[in-house]
């Protein structure tokens, strides 16, 4: 699974992969992984990128914020 909002809202913020890793206690190759797909993180993991980003975990997903129809 492919986090679309995570580089974007990491890239928007002006924050490296080395800084956010280093904060949420990750390795940056995780953080990666994580924005390329190649890993999926955990809900926890989740969980704490969105409080760290002040986002919703849908933003994270998806890039965008959930919107009902």
């Amino acid at each position: 699974m492919v986090l679309k909002g995570l580089r974007e809202i990491r890239k928007s913020k002006k924050l490296s992969q080395v800084k956010v890793s280093m904060d949420l206690n990750i390795c940056r190759e995780a953080l990666s992984h994580y924005e390329n797909g190649r890993r999926s993180p955990d809900i926890d993991m989740l969980v704490k990128m969105s409080e760290y980003f002040n986002v919703s975990i849908d933003y994270l997903i998806r890039g965008e914020e959930f919107n009902k129809k």
